[in-house]
């Protein structure tokens, strides 16, 4: 299996790093010439254009962590050549273009993947490993508190749900196990946050998923008190106890008593790559295919209008 990798910023680079001592790079492709800097002495085939790079190749697969303005046209030109994609997220920053390059791979059958990480992390899996087994009973609320200082340089201007509130709705929808029903959310740039027009840096949302489950999400990146975990601090409220997932660490309390679990043994501990892999070898759908990371977007999309229109507001699939 061979990669060509599309982007070589800084998170390209962890890329170009993971894909070249895997073996699995054949070339990569920047924009920017003065990037190719970074790859050192390596000697794989460097290119500025797309294009060129997806004639001269020959390949299994595209890597695409290019800014996410690009990453339709990417998409698409694999997609042009019936090569699978391994994609940054989100799928788009435009809701219904997401929602036609998802239809596209469908259609035509291409392996399309959204690289979402945070499910992936061993806590995280051990989480719901014990959520599917009943160890609270039935999920009833959920309350997510993130707070984090992060002021980055960015091409684009900053979204808190966009950024980093997307990954934490997934694992809203990964632990779950559902989706969700309604949304209301209030986002805004703090007094004291940093000038930047548009910026929207804190957020706070309320969810109901199917079943009932009520969640309560509350986020900011211009937080300069303790900062959480960037997975963000959870309490699980359930019919029959309650877990806390907090500094990564997850405590389950039931009948007053409280277990902290550090044996993350039998758990699935497998990165985005690998299970991209095993996707393709397995010719199935992989967890965070485009179809089903499209839902989570959508929780995002209606975020966005429930904030713009001042109301709680119900959410509507794509067919």
């Amino acid at each position: 299996m061979k990669a060509l990798l599309v982007g070589l910023g800084s998170a390209g680079f962890s890329w170009y790093k993971r894909l070249r001592d895997k073996g699995l790079l054949a070339a990569v492709v920047e924009t920017d010439a003065s990037m190719k800097e970074k790859m050192g002495d390596d000697h794989f085939p460097f290119y500025t254009s797309l294009a060129e790079a997806l004639e001269k190749e020959q390949l299994d697969f595209v890597v695409n962590v290019t800014s996410p303005m690009a990453h339709t046209i990417v998409n698409n030109a694999a997609f042009d050549r019936k090569l699978p994609v391994l994609c940054e997220k989100p799928i788009s920053f435009d809701y219904e273009e997401s929602i036609e390059v998802v239809k596209r791979a469908v259609k035509e059958n291409i392996p399309f993947m959204i690289a979402e990480n945070y499910r992936r992390n061993a806590a995280v899996r051990k989480l719901k490993q014990l959520l599917d087994a009943g160890a609270i009973g039935r999920i009833s609320a959920i309350d997510i508190a993130f707070y984090r200082y992060h002021h980055v340089q960015r091409k684009y201007t900053v979204s808190l749900l966009d950024d980093i509130g997307v990954h934490h709705f997934d694992m809203i929808r990964y632990f779950t196990g559902v989706e969700g029903k309604t949304v209301y959310a209030d986002m805004y740039n703090p007094i004291g946050g940093w000038d930047e027009e548009g910026a929207i840096i804190n957020t706070n949302a309320l969810l109901e998923m199917e079943g009932g489950i009520k969640v309560s999400y509350n986020a900011s990146i211009a937080s300069r008190g303790n900062q959480t975990p960037w997975h963000g601090n959870w309490r699980i409220e359930g019919t029959e106890g309650t877990i806390q997932y907090e500094n990564q660490v997850i405590r389950v309390i039931k009948d007053g008593v409280e277990e902290q679990i550090s044996d993350y043994s039998g758990v699935d501990t497998s990165d985005t790559l690998a299970e991209f892999l095993a996707s393709l070898k397995e010719q199935r759908d992989s967890e965070t295919c485009g179809a089903d990371y499209l839902k989570t977007q959508v929780l995002v999309h209606y975020a966005k209008l429930a904030n713009a229109e001042g109301r709680k507001l119900e959410i509507k699939y794509p067919n």
